[in-house]
């Protein structure tokens, strides 16, 4: 049989990750990711924190060849809201909802709560070139055709890789581009080879603030893998929970999420840097691990000492990561407070497929002025960044 008279590949809508063997996601996932992973994703499904309750309702694509192997996948939910998500479009759905239209419900090819750039259009890589454009051209034509079928306002796929994003371009999406810091590791070999990277004025204040938190009486620990005890997480997620009320009303993860994924193959690669003013912690920040970068996740906090929250989220992390040699740390969504402490604005990347031409035509206004932008505060913070300059000041 030729390759024209092969059976066309075939799409199906899982509405649960559970619906997948984990061999096959994981096949077109890959291992550079930890959060695109099944067992992350199972994670979120099986403990409640990503469901239709939470609005977060899995209608994940999966497209099989002729022969029904999976072939490529993809992370897909239906949302009943915009929170969660970290590229907001929360003045496009009010803007529609003020002509009279219904935003809600969309789609979000995304990893729930999680503003972290990877793979959205998984595809296995044993495929041939032609294969692997067939599939994820098929992907991306089941992605479309399930948000007609649905009859939903939007396509968002978020946090995706450029190319992937450039991809989408070319099919049509609007495409938006962001940013995040990310600390670069320059092959430090300890955290005094990075401060000497940096201008004086900063080497000094880190170092002043790393001795503050050093003198305040608290045993500070990176805890990782198996080290992470169901008490650890509890007292975690008692501070998470506590925190997030505090500043913006909900938690989105629950308990029973970090208990699911220490039980998974994912377990190993959590990392839990803490606190602790005795057998009590009272600061913790979440992270994960992933073949060359560490990814801060989340911060719970019950103490008001100063600096804490920079080392225990930021220092420590640039610890782990020369420790590992590993090439970077993302420290997740905002905060220009990371600036001055190493690390530097790096572009993220979203595609949007918008139903309502008109809503579209002002949409793609919008993020034409707000790319340029981006682009200029991108470029004016890192002229403005920590590093020393070529007069070594």
């Amino acid at each position: 049989m030729s390759s024209t008279d092969a059976p066309a590949p075939t799409a199906t809508i899982l509405s649960g990750i559970g619906e997948i063997a984990a061999a096959d996601w994981d096949l077109c996932a890959g291992t550079g990711n930890p959060f695109i992973r099944h067992a992350f994703l199972d994670a979120l499904e099986r403990s409640g924190s990503a469901t239709a309750e939470t609005g977060w309702l899995p209608r994940h694509v999966v497209v099989r060849d002729g022969g029904g192997r999976v072939v490529a996948c993809a992370p897909l939910y239906a949302k009943s809201h915009s929170y969660g998500e970290y590229v907001f479009d929360w003045g496009w759905a009010d803007a529609y909802r003020r002509a009279g239209g219904a935003y809600y419900p969309k789609l979000q090819c995304a990893v729930p709560f999680t503003p972290v750039t990877g793979p959205r259009l998984l595809v296995r890589p044993d495929l041939t070139e032609a294969e692997t454009i067939a599939a994820t051209d098929a992907l991306a034509g089941a992605l479309t055709l399930v948000a007609d079928r649905l009859d939903v306002s939007s396509l968002h796929v978020t946090f995706a890789r450029e190319a992937e994003i450039e991809r989408l371009g070319q099919a049509g999406f609007l495409t938006r581009m962001g940013y995040q810091y990310h600390w670069e590791n320059r092959g430090y070999a300890a955290f005094a080879d990075f401060l000497a990277d940096l201008s004086s004025r900063k080497r000094k204040q880190i170092r002043k603030e790393r001795d503050q938190v050093g003198a305040c009486g608290l045993r500070l620990a990176t805890l990782r893998g198996a080290g992470i005890t169901s008490e650890h997480w509890d007292q975690f997620h008692r501070l998470y929970r506590a925190t997030v009320d505090r500043k913006w009303g909900d938690a989105y993860l629950k308990r029973d999420f970090f208990e699911a994924l220490s039980a998974s193959p994912l377990g190993g690669d959590a990392v839990l840097v803490a606190a602790f003013d005795g057998p009590n912690m009272v600061a913790g920040a979440f992270n994960m691990l992933g073949p060359d970068t560490l990814f801060g996740r989340n911060w719970g906090g019950s103490v008001d000492v100063p600096f804490l929250h920079f080392e225990i989220c930021y220092y420590r992390a640039i610890d782990l990561a020369i420790e590992l040699g590993l090439a970077r740390v993302e420290a997740g969504a905002q905060g220009d407070h990371k600036l001055g402490r190493g690390y530097l604005p790096t572009p993220t990347w979203s595609a949007h497929r918008i139903k309502d031409a008109g809503l579209e035509r002002a949409v793609a206004r919008f993020l034409a002025d707000e790319r340029r932008a981006v682009a200029a505060d991108i470029a004016e913070l890192a002229e403005a960044g920590p590093f020393r300059k070529d007069n070594g000041n």
